[in-house]
């Protein structure tokens, strides 16, 4: 049905005559179209007939047309509401202070170390900055949480989401 309205519209915008018509309406021009061409626009929305007589266009179809065909908006997830909220550019703007939340963005974060590799503490800095510039907190943040361990400066996913 939409298609077709479109093609409707189109269809008249494509007829010289029916341009002008429109044409006139929107920009108040004396010459008044006939009847019939009038009788057209309205039909696929373009013009209408106030309760006085007179002929006003619809430019407001266009919107109409483009909401119709519109794909939804996909409805976010809490959890990529959180982190839309505290990741701009994928870099920590600031940090949640609800647990909730935190723990939200310290498990996407951890989804940068692989389960099962180990990594010395200079390459999870070299991660953890492409996050946010106090990466000792955010190291530390991780571990607290139980998605980072460590012993003698070497660290390892201990928890968190994994990626299949």
């Amino acid at each position: 049905m939409k298609d077709e309205e479109i093609r409707r519209v189109f269809g008249l915008l494509h007829q010289e005559e029916t341009l002008r018509a429109f044409a006139a309406l929107v920009l108040g021009t004396a010459g008044e179209p006939s009847e019939k061409v009038l009788e057209r626009l309205e039909r696929g929305g373009l013009a209408e007939r106030g309760a006085d007589g007179t002929w006003r266009a619809r430019p407001e179809r266009f919107r109409e047309l483009l909401q119709a065909t519109a794909e939804p908006a996909r409805k976010l997830s809490a959890e990529e509401k959180v982190l839309e909220t505290f990741l701009v550019d994928g870099r920590v703007r600031e940090f949640p202070v609800k647990h909730e939340k935190r723990m939200i963005l310290l498990r996407h974060i951890s989804r940068v170390f692989e389960p099962g590799v180990r990594y010395p503490e200079k390459d999870v800095d070299v991660a953890l900055r492409a996050f946010h510039d106090d990466y000792p907190a955010l190291r530390r943040y991780l571990v607290e949480a139980d998605l980072l361990s460590r012993e003698n400066n070497v660290y390892w996913r201990a928890g968190g989401p994994v990626d299949l």
